[in-house]
């Protein structure tokens, strides 16, 4: 067996709750977890000065590997998810999660290499209206089937805007039945109220920690908290 962290982290564009854009106070809280590998929402890509790139600029200040899962345009570059990896990535694919004309979504799967074992990674973020997210459910469920052809266990990680418990926590129960049911409070992260950010794994990986990151930093950097999981993966 051999133990990965994940982590998910909604970034909230580098700008933490004292309104501060500090991309470095990021990447130590992401150091704080001691993930192998975390997925990143509301990352923004830009050329210009050294925080543009927020995506290239915590890989480089953490050395972690980057993979991208742009989902629009911003400014003069793009947005969207990002996966940042210890691990060696041996795969990637992406899935658009938009619906009508709402904001652009998507979801990306990363694979890695855990051993000679691999390891799915999904990281996706879904949109504020219900109506928006059902179908969002409806697509993203389609992409993770596909990964039933592909060797090796899934993780699905990111921010799912569901405030409550709602469609989407009934649906992905029943593809992940895994006993995660320790859901975690993580935004605002200055005083959690909400489960929004959440960890979903298959059966094949046993958990061995499950928490939301509530460092002092954390409460600070945005305004969501990481959530953290260890895992142990069977080679």
């Amino acid at each position: 067996m051999i133990e990965v962290v994940v982590a998910s982290y909604n970034i909230h564009r580098g700008v933490g709750m004292d309104r501060r854009l500090d991309l470095g106070r990021l990447a130590e809280v992401i150091a704080e977890t001691k993930a192998d590998v975390v997925g990143l929402q509301e990352v923004i890509r830009e050329k210009g000065h050294e925080h543009a790139d927020q995506a290239a600029f915590l890989a480089d200040r953490l050395g972690m590997e980057l993979v991208m899962g742009e989902t629009r345009a911003h400014g003069s570059g793009t947005y969207g998810n990002a996966v940042l990896t210890r691990l060696p990535v041996v795969g990637s694919a992406r899935c658009d999660l938009s619906w009508r004309r709402r904001e652009a979504r998507g979801c990306l799967r990363v694979d890695v290499g855990v051993g000679a074992t691999v390891l799915h990674v999904f990281n996706c973020h879904l949109g504020l209206d219900l109506r928006e997210r059902r179908r969002q459910l409806d697509l993203l469920g389609g992409f993770i089937a596909v990964s039933h052809q592909l060797p090796g266990p899934r993780v699905l990680m990111g921010d799912f805007n569901e405030w409550h418990f709602g469609p989407i926590t009934r649906g992905l129960r029943r593809e992940f039945s895994s006993p995660m049911r320790r859901m975690r409070r993580t935004h605002p992260s200055w005083f959690p109220l909400f489960k929004l950010d959440r960890l979903y794994w298959d059966t094949a990986l046993e958990c061995r920690e499950f928490r939301a990151h509530r460092s002092r930093l954390a409460r600070q950097a945005s305004d969501h908290l990481p959530v953290v999981c260890t895992l142990r993966v069977k080679m």
